[in-house]
């Protein structure tokens, strides 16, 4: 009858809410996980963490000191020293003395190899005025300490490259790993271990002995000298029958040269509270964001007023239709509901223009293309007939689509 309500029994009633009943008394159930729940089944986990954390922490603290990695350095044991090589050529009767000034080469005296590895806080003009032969690694001042070489703009790519020069040194070692940068070969000189741009490694006369430039010396260090024939460069350069003074750069550089005045770096002129007061801010910064970041609490599931099955709501909004005889809004949502389901079933994008559809259509169901773009963008209906009849041939188009 008119007015009366719709009854709907327990058993044909279904939650609107995704699927989760309503608690018996009519209640709100909490169904977000709960501090305890979340604490349960996490703790195993965050007790391990704890454990990774504090080993880690324990072996940082506990463990050697390493200390920084010296390159090419005679007694620096890390892959970027160069120990292994310093004693192969004490092995084989070499003297070595690692020096790192000017003043303390000048001191040894004699005629010597001076190996240049780091001439960065050295008074190269002092260095300059030793006798004997020189090893300069890079382009540590190349216009004082090796004035006729001249290092191309362009860096080289270090790799293992073969000689092709006359060296005695360089072809009996063969191939090395070097590179770096590369120069032109001054007037009586000679250019090995070649790239595009000029040669890794030159050698020539400098009057009172041979200076020898290469490219790079990561054929020297610990983490190279075993490959190619990088050690075998190495010593025949080095062993000349000669005393080596390697230079190497001061563990401790002169004040003069270190940041901020009288030495005293940045982190020495802050006062001692500024760790602290980052370590607070920190905290701070993390209360308030555990503060303002979390939820008002959990989600729960309202019992609603009444529950509406699918269908009657369907039929409702019909009867609507009906009565206010809006049979072209009525043809519009079947049309439109019919393409957003039969357009991913074509295979077609969302884009995709009335003309496709018909065409798509036509050619997997056989239907007549002219009678399809007439059910799906032709004029609405001017009856009930007619929009009933409409929407049984839009079925139709979709029952053949789907079961194809």
């Amino acid at each position: 009858m008119a007015g009366e309500g719709v009854r709907v029994t327990p058993e044909e009633s279904v939650p609107a809410s995704g699927g989760l009943a309503p608690a018996a008394g009519g209640g709100s159930v909490p169904t977000s996980p709960t501090v305890r729940s979340v604490w349960r089944g996490g703790r195993l986990i965050a007790l391990l963490g704890l454990i990774v954390v504090a080993v880690a922490t324990a072996v940082v603290l506990l463990g050697p000191d390493r200390g920084a990695q010296r390159f090419l350095d005679p007694e620096d044991t890390s892959l970027q020293g160069s120990k292994a090589l310093a004693e192969l050529l004490r092995a084989r009767g070499v003297t070595v003395d690692r020096v790192d000034s000017a003043e303390a080469a000048r001191a040894l005296g004699g005629d010597r190899l001076l190996l240049a590895a780091d001439t960065t806080y050295v008074d190269t003009s002092a260095l300059a005025s030793l006798p004997g032969d020189r090893l300069i690694v890079g382009f540590y001042d190349l216009p004082t300490l090796a004035p006729n070489v001249d290092p191309v703009p362009e860096a080289v790519r270090e790799r293992s490259r073969d000689p092709e020069c006359a060296l005695p040194a360089a072809t009996a070692a063969g191939s090395a790993y070097i590179g770096g940068v590369a120069f032109e070969v001054p007037d009586g000189g000679t250019g090995c271990y070649p790239s595009h741009e000029g040669s890794t490694l030159v050698s020539f006369p400098n009057g009172s002995g041979t200076t020898t430039v290469v490219g790079s010396a990561s054929f020297m260090t610990n983490l190279r000298l075993a490959e190619d024939g990088n050690a075998a460069l190495a010593l025949n350069l080095l062993d000349t029958g000669k005393p080596v003074t390697w230079l190497v750069s001061p563990d401790t550089p002169p004040a003069g040269d270190l940041a901020g005045t009288e030495g005293r770096s940045m982190y020495d002129l802050m006062p001692a509270g500024v760790g602290w007061s980052l370590v607070m801010a920190c905290v701070a910064v993390a209360l308030v964001a555990f503060w303002r970041g979390r939820r008002l609490g959990p989600v729960v599931v309202e019992r609603l007023p009444v529950v509406v099955r699918a269908a009657e709501t369907v039929e409702g909004r019909g009867r609507l239709y009906r009565a206010r005889k809006a049979r072209a809004r009525a043809a519009d949502a079947l049309r439109a509901g019919a393409i957003d389901r039969l357009t991913p079933r074509l295979g077609l994008g969302q884009g995709a223009d009335s003309r496709e559809v018909v065409a798509a259509i036509a050619v997997r169901t056989g239907e007549d293309a002219q009678r399809v773009g007439a059910a799906l963008y032709g004029p609405s209906p001017e009856t009930d007939d007619e929009l009933v009849a409409l929407a049984g041939y839009v079925d139709h188009i979709e029952r053949k689509v789907s079961e194809l």
